[in-house]
């Protein structure tokens, strides 16, 4: 087996157990579509079971050759200068705040296992206008890890306390996948603290009577990890892995901080954040509260959040923009930061 087969195949590993994760319940960077109102999409096309699926079914790999965009950020004072807050619900939230503190406060939120690192390749590229707010969510980074709870709502409270506590009254909401259903639910709930959303890979729920895959429980991977979690192991190296080169600093960084979240996060998160059995009833009991102007950015070949799980949102939200990145997979942001960046760039600056 060459070395494009097994970057081929752990990336296919990671995407089936983060999909395991949400409903268990390399190609260069294309052109992006112009950002446009939601459409309705073409049916998407039978896919074969998970099971007997090509590894290649879910990403090409990357061209020999191709290196990862820079990142043109000192990791190593990114990540000093994170602070730490303590929250009236008796939780503590580490962000980072950067930027003009003049400007339009943006909030990002990252998903299942990342940290506020997580955005580092696409901050070159934002606005220098804005303020920028980036957060580890609870369990995750150097944000507390309480024993209770890790349900979206709890998920997006804590944001809200978190900008109680800067006095910052609305912010624009970015999230990604896990972030991207907290940002969901901030806007929900705070409609009058949220000015724009942006939801890079995010879903509406998988559609009622969609065929069930993967075709075995992908979950239980993960149910099989022992702590100390190794962040070197072949797991955290298939679930870290990208179809598109990244800084390797970067991904090691990020596998480490993932293997020194507590195993029972890793469960608890798995369990609480959206109920097994009724995505798509959770997520859609609410969507219809969320009102702010909103795009919605996804990879074309986002092994994660397929067509379905995309309609589903699309629906729910008639009204918001879309835009596909042709070629890339659920980390966009990565693959194409410029570009990503340049979409967020656009939308933020639309007046509401």
């Amino acid at each position: 087996m060459n070395q494009n087969d097994i970057r081929s195949q752990s990336f296919h590993r990671r995407s089936l157990l983060l999909a395991a994760m949400l409903f268990c319940g390399p190609l260069l960077a294309a052109p992006a579509t112009p950002i446009a109102p939601a459409a309705p999409a073409a049916p998407a096309s039978p896919i074969a079971p998970a099971a007997s699926a090509a590894p290649a079914a879910a990403a090409a790999p990357a061209a020999p050759g191709i290196k990862p965009p820079p990142l043109q950020i000192d990791l190593n004072a990114f990540d000093a200068s994170k602070k730490s807050l303590a929250l009236p619900n008796g939780e503590t939230l580490a962000y980072i705040d950067r930027g003009d503190r003049s400007g339009p406060t943006v909030v990002l939120i990252h998903g299942y296992t990342d940290n506020a690192r997580d955005w580092v390749p696409m901050l070159p590229y934002l606005s220098k206008r804005y303020r920028l707010i980036l957060v580890d969510i609870r369990g995750h980074g150097q944000s507390s890890k309480p024993e209770c709870c890790y349900t979206r709502l709890d998920f997006a409270y804590d944001i809200k306390l978190l900008l109680d506590a800067l006095d910052v009254r609305k912010a624009d909401i970015v999230g990604h996948s896990l972030g991207s259903i907290i940002a969901q639910t901030f806007a929900e709930y705070w409609p009058e603290r949220t000015a724009h959303v942006v939801l890079i890979s995010s879903t509406g729920g998988p559609l009622p009577g969609r065929p069930k895959k993967p075709s075995f429980d992908f979950a239980a991977e993960i149910r099989k990890l022992k702590e100390p979690i190794d962040p070197d192991s072949p797991f955290m190296i298939a679930w870290w892995d990208s179809p598109t080169p990244v800084d390797p600093d970067f991904i090691r960084r990020q596998r480490k901080d993932a293997a020194g979240i507590p195993l029972r996060v890793w469960l608890a998160v798995l369990d609480q954040a959206l109920p097994a059995g009724n995505v798509y009833g959770d997520l859609q009991s609410t969507l219809p509260r969320l009102k702010a102007p909103t795009v919605l950015i996804w990879g074309s070949k986002d092994p994660i959040m397929e067509e379905d799980e995309r309609q589903s949102l699309r629906d729910a939200l008639p009204h918001a923009r879309v835009k596909i990145f042709d070629g890339l997979g659920h980390n966009p942001f990565w693959e194409d930061p410029r570009g990503v960046a340049e979409a967020v760039n656009t939308f933020l600056d639309t007046p509401i």
